[in-house]
């Protein structure tokens, strides 16, 4: 279902509301969406919760969601260990062709 749901946006398409609004374009005309990571509470086998334990204390998972303007997801990578910091799984996204990470050409 994800490849149903989850769409790469049109990297080169500034959104309508976007490009007609004076205020608005001159800080968004190169932006494709927003980006943010969270942890969520998981259960983890015993052997592998060392690395899910997360900077609150808990067992979790990092996920980091993309999405456009029109609040769709782009992207959604999760089971990421919860002692993964944002930077680091956005590096590894970046770097890896497998993601299909949507990056605008200059």
């Amino acid at each position: 279902m994800g490849p149903y749901y989850i769409l790469p946006p049109d990297v080169n398409r500034v959104p309508a509301w976007i490009r007609n609004n004076k205020k608005l374009y001159p800080y968004f005309k190169d932006c494709i969406g927003a980006i943010d990571g969270t942890i969520i509470s998981a259960w983890v086998p015993q052997g592998y919760q060392g690395v899910y334990r997360c900077r609150k204390g808990y067992l979790a998972q990092n996920v980091m969601v993309s999405c456009d303007f029109d609040m769709k997801f782009t992207l959604v990578l999760a089971g990421w260990e919860g002692s993964a910091n944002d930077a680091r799984i956005f590096k590894d996204t970046l770097s890896n062709l497998r993601y299909q990470f949507p990056i605008p050409s200059p």
